[in-house]
This record gives C-alpha cells, sequence and structure tokens, in this order.
C-alpha cells in the first residue's frame, strides 16, 4: 500500500504573506515529499497559492485587535479544520495563527507544531503602551504559554533580543527555541545594479503603512531635507492598513503626496524594480522580528537607514551597511539620510558590506535548510 505523503499546514493571517515570506520555504517542503495546505482569511494570492499546487482554506481571522466573539471564531474554525485535515505538522506564523494554532494542535492532538513568532510588536514596548495594555499584555502571555508548550513544539525567534526576551518570560522552554534569522533572500534574484540610478537620489521606506515602522518620522525627515533645499526624493512602498492598530489613513497619505513632501507607491508585488531605482533604503521602526525588506536591500548593494531596535539592528549594522538612529526622532534621522544621500562613497561602500553580510548570514538557501530540518526533528515517525 503506498504510503501518503505527510500534511503540511500553514495558518498565517493572509494569503499574500505566505506568498511573500514562505512561497520558497513551502515549495522546498513540497519537493521534500509534504503536502502542503494554507490556512488564512480570504485576500489576495489565493489563485497563485493553488496554482502552486498548495490546497488553501479560509479561515476567519481578524489580524488586529482582541475581540472575544471574533477570536473564539477563529479557534473554532481552527478545531474544525484540524480535525477535518488532520494535519502531521503545523507551521504557524504571527501572533493570531502562533496563539490561537496552537490551542488548537494541543486540543486536536495534532502531531508536531513549529511557531514563528516573527517580532513581539509594539504590546511588548513599556515605552510605547496604552492604558490597559498591561492587562492585554499578561492575557497574551497567558495564552503564549499555553499555545508554545506543544509536546512536540518547536518555537522559532528572528534575532538574539528576542530569544532573550521569550526566555525570560518563560513562554516557552529554552531547548524549544530556535533561531533562524529571517525568512531568507534569494540572492541570484536580488542583486546590486552595476551602477546607480540617475537623477536625484531616492529613498524608500517598504513597509506596511502604520505608525509604528516609523512612516511619520520617515516624512517629517524628508520634510527637514527639502527645507535644506536637499534635491532628493522619498518614496513609501506598502499598502495601507485600515486594520492594524496604528494605521494610517488613506487620506493622510494622500495629503502627504499632494504636500511634495514623499511619493506613495502602493503595494508592489515584485521589489527588485523598486530596488533598482533606489540609492538607499529606510525603516525608522519601533520594533521588528527580522525585516525582510532590509535584508533584500543588503542583498541588492543599497545601504541602509533604520533604528537601533532589535530586529532592525540584527541585519542593518552600525557603520557597516547602515546607519543606525534612535526611534522616533525625525531630526536624527533626517541628519543620517542627509549624509547617505550627499556621500556617494559612503553609500557604495555601506551597500558593498551588506551584500556580503546577507551572502553569509541570511541567504534564502541557508533559512529553508535550517527549517526543513527543524520540520524534520519536530514531525514524529513517518505516518
Amino acid at each position: 500500500m503506498t504510503q501518503r505523503p505527510p500534511r503540511l499546514l500553514y495558518i498565517v493571517n493572509n494569503p499574500a504573506f505566505l506568498l511573500s515570506h514562505r512561497r520558497e520555504l513551502a515549495q522546498a517542503a513540497q519537493r521534500d515529499g509534504f503536502a502542503v495546505h494554507v490556512a488564512a482569511p480570504p485576500g489576495d494570492g489565493i489563485p497563485e497559492l493553488r496554482a502552486l499546487g498548495f490546497a488553501f482554506h479560509p479561515i476567519p481571522l481578524a489580524r488586529a485587535g482582541l475581540n472575544p466573539l471574533e477570536d473564539l471564531g477563529t479557534l473554532t474554525a481552527l478545531l474544525r479544520l484540524l480535525l477535518e485535515l488532520r494535519p502531521h505538522l503545523l507551521h504557524l506564523v504571527t501572533i493570531k495563527p502562533v496563539v490561537y494554532g496552537g490551542i488548537a494542535a494541543r486540543l486536536t492532538g495534532v502531531p508536531g507544531v513549529v511557531s514563528a513568532i516573527s517580532g513581539l510588536g509594539n504590546l511588548f514596548v513599556e515605552d510605547t503602551a496604552k492604558p490597559g495594555d498591561a492587562l492585554v499584555r499578561r492575557a497574551v502571555t497567558a495564552l503564549y504559554r499555553l499555545a508554545l508548550n506543544h509536546p512536540r513544539g518547536a518555537t522559532i525567534v528572528q534575532n538574539p533580543d528576542d530569544l532573550r526576551f521569550v526566555t525570560q518570560q518563560g513562554w516557552v522552554r529554552p531547548e524549544r527555541l530556535v533561531l533562524i534569522k529571517g525568512s531568507g533572500v534569494d540572492t541570484r534574484r536580488f542583486t546590486p545594479q552595476p551602477q546607480e540610478p540617475p537623477g536625484p537620489p531616492l529613498v524608500v521606506l517598504p513597509a506596511r503603512l502604520v505608525v509604528d515602522k516609523g512612516v511619520p518620522e520617515f516624512v517629517e525627515a524628508a520634510r527637514l531635507l527639502k527645507q535644506r533645499g536637499l534635491d532628493a526624493r522619498f518614496a513609501l512602498i506598502g499598502p495601507a492598513d485600515p486594520d492594524a492598530r496604528h494605521a494610517i489613513s488613506e487620506d493622510t497619505l494622500h495629503a502627504w503626496t499632494r504636500e511634495g513632501v514623499v511619493e506613495w507607491w502602493g503595494f508592489q508585488r515584485d521589489m527588485i524594480p523598486v530596488y533598482a531605482q533606489a540609492h538607499a533604503v529606510c525603516l525608522p521602526s519601533w520594533n521588528e522580528g527580522l525585516p525582510k525588506s532590509l535584508i533584500e536591500a543588503a542583498a541588492c548593494g543599497l545601504p541602509i537607514v533604520a533604528t537601533d531596535v532589535p530586529g532592525c539592528r540584527e541585519i542593518a549594522r552600525h557603520e557597516r551597511n547602515a546607519l543606525l538612529v534612535p526611534p522616533r526622532s525625525p531630526q536624527d534621522l533626517a541628519d543620517a539620510l542627509h549624509r547617505v544621500l550627499t556621500q556617494p562613497d559612503l553609500r557604495a561602500r555601506l551597500g558593498a558590506e551588506g551584500r556580503a553580510m546577507v551572502l553569509a548570514e541570511f541567504s534564502l538557501d541557508y533559512v529553508i535548510a535550517a527549517t526543513l530540518a527543524l520540520y524534520r526533528q519536530t514531525l514524529p515517525a513517518a505516518p
């Protein structure tokens, strides 16, 4: 009797996220013998997932906020899906999939679970806390401890700061924690341009357009530099995210573009042409897991200006391939951008070091190999 392939189920908060951050991993798992399934709320990318041979399962999941009734609906839907599909291994990414997928896995007896904490979020950054956040933190901590301690579970973190934090919080036993730096970049596709593009230098900020990505600070820094008479362009690359906790409205984005301080290019499915036009990449985020956009930028030999916060500083290293500034400081950000934009030799030095760094530490091949090894370690004996 022919043995059926083990079923690997990814649970994510957006189908497009799987395509942008885990596509190559899922394809490698497929080649490795897994039947790949994806569960996410309906969204862009579902036809592409199915064209790749991945089975798609729609689930109700609100990415932002804690609504007990909505979240109970998410947990119920996941319980139903796991009982029907009977996956052998789960890979859970981002907070709600990790929490509710992990709890559902324990209740339904899923054999193995890999959970990826792709950033702690601003809920656990004390100086960004809002009234009531302490109570929410305690609730989320209790949920993490329940979800992450599956009998055959492993938890991936993306940077050493998060590794220390998760260990100190006691969310999961230290031997169950694995550090894998990001989701990897294909260094054969993301390559440096032979020379910089002509015209005024262009800085791009590639991210979801929310406050905690430092978007307002970027806009204010651009405004300051234009007031100084610097001839440069500043572009926001990403979608508005109205469901996010710190959403920036489309009205605000359009107002900035009408002012002429920044350009808004919207969501770009293929970032390679964007990086080919850029002279530098900026991400003044308040907190990160390990931003793929900065790894892509470094792979393309672009200098980085970012904030000195967990996640960013793992790939953006001060005076090596990047200039780091304190978070939420438009003046410091403007000064660092001015330095990069007015010194071509500095851009070349930082960009070359970034490319070498990615080749040594952040290649897609390394991340895939490390994650597939974790799958094999977590999966019980062949079903």
